[in-house]
């Protein structure tokens, strides 16, 4: 189904006033509850405030996409606001928000509400996009260029829908340092490692770099080291190349599997997250986290 076909021209206003984006949701609910006034406009606010706390909806390009699931509503349901001249909040780019779509969906409709978000999140990353749609004058407009984006909303959930796209690499001649600093930095717990055409060649996580710092840990574990191995690694961390301790054996995915077999594939491995490839190129990563995040709590 085309994305187009889940907007209400009732629920569209191309020129939205507001001055800071939850005041763009409350004048989008009352467009909702304009519509349907049996509605709980206070609800509606309760539970999208409920799923900003637990983290900022705004997506970055111009673009928020408050959304929550709510007994209020029996069906899903998209309200879009354009905001000609932005609002600011905290978003990854730090670009103002000029486009704001507010998502409400049932709590047992999971499924198509994520695809839906996807969906749109595929349009905000489109080139041009934002600017686009601070163009169109009218609803029929905005409706025709959603439209002829040709984006569908899929019924399947897949990997693509949920992964992360941007990644940060190493390469195998990378020294140790900047996998350390990469992992300090970022808080991560493994860095890929793909060559110069970004083809993945393997995987380096936390327990690589102790590893190469306690090559024989288990005879340590029963006479109480001291830091003297961790000193060795450091004053050689300059020298010691990605390559010379990164893991081969990675778990691949495909874009294009469904994400239930990307957390079945976890379960089974014990592992908590998946290289995602194509054509032996690296495209993305895939979590628990993610999983958890996207789809338990959406």
């Amino acid at each position: 189904m085309n994305l187009s076909q889940f907007f209400d021209p009732d629920l569209i206003d191309v020129d939205l006033k507001a001055q800071y984006k939850f005041e763009a949701v409350s004048k989008l609910a009352d467009l909702f509850c304009k519509k349907y006034p049996d509605k709980d406009k206070q609800a509606i606010l309760r539970a999208v405030a409920e799923r900003e706390d637990l983290g900022s909806t705004s997506f970055g390009r111009g673009f928020a996409f408050p959304h929550a699931r709510t007994d209020v509503v029996s069906d899903l349901f998209i309200a879009f606001g354009v905001i000609k001249n932005g609002v600011l909040d905290k978003s990854p780019d730090n670009i103002p928000i000029k486009a704001v779509c507010l998502l409400l969906t049932p709590r047992n409709i999971s499924k198509l509400y994520l695809q839906t978000l996807s969906g749109l999140a595929n349009f905000a990353r489109r080139p041009g996009a934002i600017d686009q749609v601070i163009s169109m004058k009218t609803v029929r407009e905005l409706i025709r260029l959603v439209d002829e984006t040709g984006i569908e909303v899929k019924k399947a959930l897949t990997v693509a829908d949920i992964m992360s796209h941007s990644v940060i690499c190493v390469s195998p001649d990378d020294p140790l340092r900047k996998v350390a600093n990469i992992m300090f930095k970022h808080n991560f717990d493994g860095v890929p490692v793909v060559d110069s055409d970004g083809k993945l060649q393997g995987d380096v996580s936390g327990k690589e770099l102790l590893k190469s710092a306690l090559p024989e840990y288990e005879k340590l574990i029963a006479n109480r080291p001291e830091l003297e191995p961790f000193e060795e690694l450091l004053r050689h961390e300059d020298h010691i190349s990605v390559k010379d301790i990164m893991r081969r054996d990675v778990a691949t995915i495909s874009e294009t599997s469904l994400a239930v077999e990307a957390a079945a594939m976890m379960l089974s491995r014990n592992i908590e997250r998946i290289m995602v490839v194509k054509d032996g190129r690296l495209v993305g990563i895939i979590s628990a986290s993610d999983i958890i995040s996207q789809i338990i709590r959406g």
